[in-house]
């Protein structure tokens, strides 16, 4: 059977969000990731590797302040390295004993639904993101020497500096906003429905703004984990990011109905 024909149409009714679900949907995404690790370790492999790409770049391009910008930016893309446990934990809810031919199979299977429409805007505002990353960093720092980080780290401390990074940390701050809102819910909705991408981003949009305080404390509970997971060399992202792609799954199961 066609896997998008085997699929419900349209979107479910959605309830409401409270602390207790946030709680009870990292358990049941901590149980998922100790019952099928091996999943969890190869998804969060493609996102390590790509944070030591975009570290490797700025560095052999010799524009380190850019890892500033990549710091912030990266993460937004991070849902897309969890489509795969997405869809081990729809599986594992359903009874069944998850295997590699339908966990890769399934990811495949978005390229010719709606997720890469989805995964084009995320890369569009990505890439914005990027642009005017540079343009900040031009109108306060243009006329600044810089070489690299270790020899330059004091320009960030001078009044530009500090006005640059905390400019910068507003726009990005909205960036990561609105891009959370669009795709928190529209990524399992996607993998669970048939919806065109565009109903899906609204559907999302809409349970946020209709749950603010708990989706943002869930947003910004996964932008400080994912951040202190960067830090030793993107080493914690073995453990915080399959948890947290089996608990986002989850949030968007414990909420439809």
């Amino acid at each position: 059977m066609n896997e998008a024909a085997s699929k419900p149409l349209g979107v479910p009714e959605l309830g409401a969000v409270g602390f207790s679900t946030l709680i009870e949907a990292l358990k049941l995404g901590w149980q998922d990731f100790r019952a099928l690790p091996v999943y969890g370790l190869i998804f969060a492999a493609v996102y390590f590797l790509g944070g030591w790409l975009i570290t490797w770049v700025t560095v052999a391009t010799g524009q380190t302040y850019w890892l500033v910008f990549a710091a912030i930016g990266f993460p937004l893309l991070g849902p897309f390295a969890a489509t795969g446990l997405y869809e081990a934990s729809h599986q594992r809810q359903m009874g069944r004993l998850p295997s590699p031919r339908r966990i890769f199979g399934v990811v495949l299977d978005q390229g010719r639904r709606q997720l890469p429409s989805l995964c084009a805007v995320i890369v569009i505002v990505f890439l914005f993101w990027f642009f005017l990353a540079h343009m900040i960093f031009a109108l306060f720092l243009g006329l600044s020497t810089m070489t690299n980080v270790s020899s330059s780290l004091e320009v960030y401390f001078t009044t530009n500096g500090l006005m640059m990074l905390g400019f910068g940390s507003v726009v990005g701050a909205a960036f990561a906003l609105l891009l959370y809102m669009l795709v928190v819910i529209s990524i399992p909705l996607l993998l669970d429905r048939e919806v065109d991408f565009v109903t899906a981003m609204i559907t999302s949009f809409k349970t946020v703004s209709a749950n603010f305080v708990p989706m943002v404390v869930w947003g910004a509970g996964i932008a400080v984990a994912v951040f202190m997971a960067m830090l030793p060399g993107f080493l914690g992202l073995f453990l915080i990011l399959p948890v947290l792609g089996h608990a986002s799954w989850h949030l968007y199961a414990l909420i439809r109905t």
